[in-house]
């Protein structure tokens, strides 16, 4: 990878504003964060992502100003930065309407960070004077005033993203209920009703990996008639928690002990949406019994 592909951008702006939400949603595009990164630390983080360029070609920084010391650091780092024709910060700011911050103070019970016992609106006033110079500064300036959560997620997947991701993936992993169930799955299925290659000798020793189970699962009306059903289901939903703000779906698929039926599927359904969505696939359970 060249050093001209890293990309690094600098979140900042008003407290209160979205900073986490948007640290989450570069971190859900493959972005490495940092949260709270001191501005003098910022040329040796630099030095690092030069040395680490082909783990960290992508990098989201999440600065707060809250002194006029840190400005003055900020400065410097990014003066130094334009010295290096091989990395251009982007400096995102979020910014809110002052009424909209207040009511988010209320509604967190929180204190101003620059007005720890004073009123929230103290605060803001302070900050957002300090904030002037760098909100000029900024490559991008985005209002979460009536943004929800997932709002600004999709805003900053809709620019940031690459061209082929759009933020969104899906998970599948495959299990055995007689080890118990995922405690992360979104949406969980039970293949246990599918005839079973376990008691064929020759498939015992087996996975769904190998093409005799595979193709053994998937011979039968049963198991097709189950596919197309719950394709369907799994396609007309997705649209719907995309829209939700959701960065992944968690698919998991069990069988008895997580060997044939469970990883014939979940390799399946890996094939079948990854024409359309970044996908991945896992078996949790498949060398258990094998290893026992």
């Amino acid at each position: 990878m060249n050093k001209n592909d890293i990309k690094m951008v600098i979140i900042t702006g008003m407290s209160g504003a979205g900073k986490t939400v948007a640290l989450q949603s570069f971190e859900d595009l493959g972005y490495f964060c940092v949260d709270n990164l001191p501005p003098a630390l910022l040329p040796k983080f630099v030095e690092l992502m030069s040395e680490s360029r082909n783990k960290m070609d992508k990098v989201a920084l999440g600065i707060d100003l809250r002194g006029r010391e840190f400005f003055d650091q900020l400065w410097e780092s990014l003066d130094d930065l334009t010295e290096r024709t091989w990395l251009i910060p982007h400096i995102l700011f979020l910014d809110a309407k002052d009424s909209t911050l207040v009511t988010r103070y209320k509604e967190t019970r929180r204190s101003h960070p620059l007005a720890p016992t004073d009123l929230p609106l103290k605060g803001i006033e302070l900050e957002r004077e300090l904030l002037g110079d760098m909100k000029a500064r900024a490559n991008m300036v985005l209002d979460t005033s009536d943004l929800k959560p997932k709002d600004l997620r999709e805003k900053i997947s809709n620019v940031f993203s690459s061209p082929d991701q759009d933020g969104f993936r899906i998970n599948v992993t495959s299990f055995g209920f007689k080890y118990g169930v995922p405690i992360d799955a979104d949406l969980m299925f039970d293949v246990r009703f599918l005839p079973n290659p376990f008691y064929i000798p020759q498939m015992k020793p087996l996975t769904g990996l190998d093409e005799e189970v595979s193709s053994y699962v998937l011979k039968f009306n049963e198991t097709n008639k189950f596919l197309e059903k719950l394709t369907d289901l799994i396609s007309f939903m997705l649209p719907y928690y995309k829209r939700e703000g959701k960065s992944q779906l968690v698919l998991a698929i069990g069988c008895t002990g997580g060997q044939h039926r469970s990883v014939t599927i979940a390799e399946y359904l890996k094939e079948y949406f990854a024409k359309e969505y970044t996908t991945h696939v896992s078996h949790r359970d498949v060398e258990k019994r094998k290893g026992h």
